[in-house]
This record gives structure tokens, sequence and C-alpha cells, in this order.
């Protein structure tokens, strides 16, 4: 194990770069190898990490730096796993953590082995300085948030509660710069929408393939999805939407603001949305704008020569905050039709931090801004979901900010590396947000 630098930047660098050359892909997952790394190095400063499976390798690490407990605890968190990735569709391999082009390569660069590096190295300096702090800093590395937080947030809120509850958790997806017209933006994010994944079944009459029938489940299940793909579910404004706009609109040259103002027209959004340069931004953007359904899985028959009597397919859906899952079913079932029978098989409720305005809001804010001046920083709502979902529900007060500061002239868009080809963090940006970071906790909990 590497000994670490007593650097908080450089300690950050090193400890992401040998994140990302551990492979946590996730099915299977395996963040045993990452969470161990992780806790060797927190117990060489004097720390106790606690390291706990809800099964075999999918391993989380809590560790805690004590305070005075004057003030309630202040939760820092992040996952070790990570989504596939085809090294095929890559420049630089995604498992090497390479240091090219003035970036650190590798799946998770962003999302989220970044932060997992920043909160260690935070950690490891609060204990090397002796800081007596008047809250509890914990640091939570978790499993499995990329296939839903059953073994990871969700395992810990259920049966450690205990050694996580906190007033406020800091975690992701925000913090990034964000550059619109001459403004430069960072995100906080306050929302995140719920998921409902639902099971869509077709029965019909099977029978031989050499008797075709127009009626059959195969026909019914290519016509359903085709409806479904162009579909628009209704629309539900949002405060996290119209207020994110709102900042947007207040920074933009006076020829573009009757443009923003428009987007914020409900009945206008879904239609403007397409026309916004980029592919990524219209679809992140559009599916902030009404609950969504993608088909992702789809099942019919087994041989070649047999109609089948049932198809299926798995719908990955989206709800946003004020919306329901009878609400998404009913939305569902007047697009699929009463042929396509529909089951939930998992689900979860929209995240809002309530209200938004907090001395810690006002922290990150203040902390930016005191090395950006002239950026913005501003409330916004994520269309995925995070382990939010389950900290949150232990009364724990949300806010993503994984800080990473992206130059505006180094051709990574934040959004395209979530799950994208060629995920890389900036080495000097993983620098920054690590300082950035390190001041909120000092202040909040001091």
């Amino acid at each position: 194990m590497p000994p670490t630098t007593a650097d908080l930047g450089t300690d950050a660098k090193q400890i992401c770069q040998t994140l990302l050359r551990t492979d946590t892909t996730n099915p299977p997952g395996n963040e045993r190898a990452c969470a161990e790394y992780l806790a060797g190095l927190l117990a060489q400063v004097g720390y106790e990490p606690t390291l706990l499976e809800a099964r075999p390798a999918r391993t989380n690490l809590v560790v805690l730096h004590r305070g005075t407990g004057k003030q309630p605890p202040l939760l820092l968190t992040a996952h070790l796993d990570v989504v596939e990735a085809d090294p095929t569709k890559w420049r630089r391999p995604p498992f090497s953590g390479d240091e090219f082009e003035g970036c650190l390569w590798g799946r998770g660069a962003i999302d989220m082995k970044n932060m997992a590096a920043m909160c260690t190295a935070i950690m490891l300096k609060l204990a090397r300085d002796g800081v007596r702090l008047e809250r509890d800093v914990i640091f939570a590395a978790v499993a499995d948030e990329e296939a839903g937080c059953d073994l990871g947030s969700r395992f810990l809120v259920e049966e450690h509660r205990a050694l996580v509850e906190a007033e406020y958790a800091i975690g992701e997806s925000g913090g990034f710069s964000l550059h619109l017209g001459n403004t430069t933006f960072y995100p906080v994010q306050v929302a995140e929408t719920g998921f409902c994944w639902v099971r869509a079944r077709i029965a019909g009459e099977p029978g031989h393939g050499s008797m075709p029938r127009a009626d059959s489940v195969i026909t019914k299940l290519g016509e359903a999805l085709a409806r479904l793909g162009n579909a628009a579910l209704p629309q539900h404004p949002t405060s996290y939407v119209t207020e994110f706009l709102d900042a947007i609109r207040a920074r933009q040259p006076a020829l573009v603001q009757p443009l923003v103002r428009l987007l914020a027209r409900p009945q206008l959004l879904g239609r403007i949305a397409r026309l916004v340069p980029g592919v990524s931004v219209a679809r992140s953007f559009s599916a902030l704008l009404g609950n969504t359904a993608a088909a992702t899985v789809v099942r019919a028959g087994s041989k070649t020569n047999v109609i089948p009597g049932l198809a299926e397919f798995e719908i990955d859906g989206r709800t946003l905050p004020g919306q329901t899952d009878q609400d998404f079913l009913r939305e569902l079932a007047a697009v699929l039709g009463p042929d396509v029978e529909l089951e939930i098989i998992k689900s979860a409720p929209p995240t809002m931090t309530e209200p938004i305005a907090s001395p810690l809001f006002d922290i990150i804010q203040r902390q930016v801004l005191a090395r950006e001046p002239d950026a913005v920083v501003v409330p916004y709502m994520i269309p995925g979901f995070t382990d939010a979902k389950y900290f949150s529900q232990m009364g724990a007060r949300w806010y993503g900010f994984s800080p990473v500061k992206i130059e505006k002239d180094a051709g990574i868009k934040f959004a395209d590396m979530f799950h994208g080809h060629d995920e890389r963090v900036p080495v000097a940006g993983l620098v920054w947000g690590t300082e950035v970071l390190d001041a909120v906790v000092r202040e909040i909990a001091s």
C-alpha cells in the first residue's frame, strides 16, 4: 500500500488513481478491494474503519472522525461500484488510471471514485491536523449504488443506521463547472427523480411458426415498443426546473433571455428542448419535464419454429417530485393500451431537500465564490438516482456536491462522462475540488 503524502491534492490524485485501477464493475461489484485499500490508509493515521457486507465481497466502509458532539454529525459519502465499460471504445484502458492529457482516465473517474478519493484525503488530513470539530464527520464508501443501492446505502440505513445517521449528507452529483454563455455555474443537487421499474407483459395464442398470426404477441410487442418510444408523457413542471432556468436566464445576454424565459413555460418546454444543440443536453433537460419511460429489456420466444404465447419487456421509469408510482402506471397504460399488463418490479420515490436554504448550502456557495467570484452556485435536480434515496430516509439533508473544476476549453462535458466512453477527471480540477470540499467540511463542522 503506497503511503500518502500529507498533501491534500496529491493524496486525492494518488488515491483516485489507485481506485480507478481496481475493476468494481457492477455486477458483480466486488468492492472489497477498494474498501480494504481505503481502510488501510485510514488506519495508518489512527482511525478504526468498519467494513460491513450484506453479501460476500460487496463491502461498505464506514469511518468516524469524532467531534465534540455539540452539533449533529456530517456524512460524506461516495459509492465504489461502477458501470461496465467497453475497452474497444476508449482511448485509454478503462481500468488503467492513466494520467493522460492532464486527466486521470478510467471508469469511475467522475462517477464516483473521484469523490471517494477526495473524502479519504480529507479524512486523512483531519486526522493528521488533529482537528477537533463540533460535529462528528462520517465517511461512508458504499457498494451497489449502480444497481439500486440495496447492498450499500440501503443496507447501512436499514441495518447499521447508528453508524451513518447525520444532519447533513454530501455526495453526488453536483459541484462541477457548467459553462453557459459567459457564465460558469456550479449546480448543487437538491432533488432527484424517483424510479419505477416495470415489467410489461403481453399474452396471446401460441402457434406454429409456419402459420403466421397477425395478432401474435411478437407483433403486439413491436407495436407497444414503438408507441412507447414515440410517446411524450405529460409534463409536470417543478420549482426545481423553473428556478434553475431563472438562475441561468439572469446571467445571459439580453437577446438570449427571452428564449430562456420560453423554456420555463411548460407547454413549450419539451418542444424547445429538442432544439437545444447537443443531443445529451436536450435529452437530459427533457428528462426533467415529465415522468420518463424507456424500454430496456425485451424477452419473447425460445424456438425459431414456435410463435410464443407470452412476450414481455422491462421499462426504466423515472418519476418527478409530486408524482407517485400509480400516477406513472396510469400514464404508461394510456400509451401502451389494454393488451399490456403492467407490474412494478422495484421502485423508490423522488428525493427532495426542503427547504433548500441551509447553513451548509450557504457555506458551499461561499467557498466556491471565494475561488470564483463571478460564478453562480445554483440548486438543481437530476433525472437519475443516487444514494440520497436511502441516506435521506434517516433524516439527512442531502446536497449533491462532489466538486470538480472543468475549464471551458477542456473538451470535457460533465454529463457525457457519466457512464460514457473515455470517462476522465482533470487532475487540476480534482485537486481544486478536494480543497473546496475540505473547506466546506471544516466550516460546517467548526
